[in-house]
C-alpha cells in the first residue's frame, strides 16, 4: 500500500478486507500477534491499546455533562470555529448520513452533529458528547489515534479496537494552535465503510487546515483592561501584567499577590501574617512594611487595606490549572502547568496551595491512565521522582526504560535509612 493512512488500496474488496481485519483482531486479542495484512498504523494502536489496559469488549466513558460540557466547551478555542467546521462539513455529513464530530487534545468528544438515524446509532456506542475516545480509553478510533499520532488517519471497520465500535468507518485530522503548534483537538468523519476512501481523508484534512487557518486570523480574545494577569507556576519570582506594564515581583510580593488573588473579598493583617510566616515572632510592622513597598511597585489604587485586597480582577495561571481540573480537562490543565507554585516559598499559605494543586493534577493523570501526560510528568523536574506516577506510567507503558527508572526509586525507597548509594566508579 503506497499510502500508509488510508484504510483500503485501490480496487480493494471491502467485504473480503472486513473479513480479514476481523481473523487478525481476534488473532491480537487471543496471543497477541498481528497479521501482516494489518496497516503499520493500527498494527501499533492495537499494541499502544493493549498496553494502556483497553479490552475489546469495553465502551467509551461519559466525563462531562450538561453544565460542566456546556461550560467547558464554550471556553475551548474550537469553539471559536465551530460555524466554520459546521459550515464546510456539516452538509457533507448531512447528505453521506454521516456525523461530524469534534474532540479535544485528550480525546474527549465536544461536538457529534449530523443525520439524526446516524446519531441515535452512535449513542448506543457512547460516541456522544462529553464522551472519552482517547486511544488510552477505547483503542483505536480514527479521533483519538489522530490526536496521538498528531496526524490524519483512517480507521476502517475491523481496525477499530473495540468490537461494537467495529460496524463504523471514521476519518479523522487534528486541528493546531496556529502560534504555538499545540494540537487542540481533532475532527473526525464517522459513518459507513463508504467513507474508506482517500477522498474522506482529503476532506477532513482540509477543514482541519481551514480552521487553523481562522484561528490564526482570529484576534485572541483579550481580558478586560483592568485585569490583573499573575503568573506564580514554575519561578520563585511572579510575573503581573498590569496596565501595560510587567512587573517581576520578589519573593514575598509574590505570596502575597498570589494570597489575595485566592481571596478577592481581601484578607485581614492578622490573616496575611499566619499566612505568610512561620515565625510567630514577626510583627505586623514588617509585613505592614513589605504591603506598603508592594504599593509603591503596584501604583495608587490597586491594593487596598482593611482588609488587604486588590481593586481589579486577577487572572493566575493557579486559576487556569483548577478551573481545566474542575471540568475534567486533565491534558488541558496539565499543558498550563508550567511547574510547581512559587516552589521555593515556604509561606504556609503557599506551601499548602502548591501541594494541593500538584496533588490535584498528579491525581487526575494518574486516574486518567493517558501514557503521554504521565510520560511527560514523569520526565518534568518536579515528577522525575514521582514514585506513584512511574508505577502508573509502568502499567501502560511498560518499556525497558520506564521500568529500569520505577526499579530504581523502588531501591531508594526501600533502602534503609541512612543508606547511600555507591558512587559510580
Amino acid at each position: 500500500m503506497t499510502e500508509p493512512w488510508v484504510a483500503l488500496e485501490p480496487g480493494a474488496d471491502p467485504v473480503e478486507r472486513v473479513r480479514e481485519l476481523r481473523r487478525a483482531h481476534e488473532t491480537f486479542t487471543a496471543v497477541g500477534t498481528v497479521a501482516r495484512r494489518v496497516r503499520p498504523v493500527v498494527a501499533d494502536s492495537w499494541r499502544r491499546s493493549a498496553r494502556a489496559g483497553v479490552g475489546p469488549d469495553g465502551t467509551a466513558r461519559v466525563e462531562l455533562t450538561d453544565g460542566d460540557l456546556g461550560s467547558y466547551r464554550a471556553e475551548h478555542p474550537l469553539a471559536r470555529v465551530m460555524p466554520l467546521i459546521r459550515e464546510l462539513m456539516g452538509p457533507f455529513a448531512a447528505d453521506g448520513e454521516h456525523l461530524l464530530a469534534v474532540c479535544d487534545a485528550q480525546g474527549r468528544l465536544l461536538w457529534v452533529e449530523g443525520d439524526p438515524a446516524t446519531r441515535r446509532r452512535a449513542d448506543r456506542m457512547n460516541f456522544v458528547p462529553g464522551a472519552r475516545w482517547a486511544e488510552s480509553a477505547v483503542g483505536t478510533n480514527a479521533p483519538g489515534t489522530a490526536v496521538v499520532m498528531d496526524r490524519p488517519v483512517q480507521v476502517f471497520a475491523a481496525e477499530h479496537f473495540i468490537r461494537r465500535v467495529q460496524p463504523w468507518t471514521c476519518a479523522a485530522a487534528p486541528v493546531h494552535d496556529p502560534r504555538t503548534g499545540r494540537v487542540l483537538g481533532a475532527l473526525d468523519i464517522t459513518g459507513g465503510n463508504g467513507l474508506a476512501h482517500p477522498h474522506s481523508l482529503g476532506f477532513v484534512q482540509a477543514v482541519a487546515r481551514a480552521a487553523e487557518s481562522q484561528l490564526a486570523l482570529l484576534s485572541p480574545a483579550e481580558p478586560a483592561a483592568d485585569t490583573l494577569e499573575l503568573n506564580a507556576l514554575g519561578r520563585d519570582e511572579a510575573r503581573l501584567l498590569a496596565g501595560g506594564r510587567r512587573i517581576r515581583l520578589s519573593r514575598r510580593h509574590s505570596e502575597i499577590l498570589v494570597l489575595l488573588a485566592r481571596h478577592p473579598e481581601g484578607l485581614t493583617g492578622d490573616e496575611l501574617l499566619c499566612a505568610l510566616y512561620e515565625d510567630e515572632s514577626v510583627t505586623p510592622v514588617t509585613l505592614r512594611a513589605e504591603l506598603a513597598r508592594l504599593r509603591r511597585i503596584l501604583g495608587s489604587g490597586l491594593l487596598a487595606s482593611r482588609p488587604y485586597r486588590l481593586t481589579a480582577a486577577v487572572e493566575s495561571d493557579v486559576a487556569v490549572v483548577e478551573r481545566r481540573l474542575a471540568s475534567g480537562a486533565v491534558a488541558e490543565a496539565a499543558s498550563a502547568y508550567t511547574g510547581p507554585l512559587l516552589p521555593g516559598s515556604q509561606a504556609p499559605a503557599v506551601s499548602r496551595l502548591r501541594r494541593r494543586l500538584a496533588d490535584g493534577l498528579r491525581t487526575a493523570l494518574i486516574t486518567c491512565r493517558d501514557p503521554d501526560l504521565l510520560a511527560e510528568w514523569a520526565h518534568a523536574p518536579w515528577g522525575e521522582d514521582d514514585l506513584d506516577v512511574w508505577r502508573a506510567l509502568a502499567a501502560v507503558l511498560p518499556t525497558a526504560a520506564v521500568r529500569t527508572r520505577l526499579d530504581e526509586l523502588e531501591s531508594e525507597l526501600a533502602a534503609p535509612v541512612g543508606w547511600a548509594r555507591p558512587s559510580p566508579r
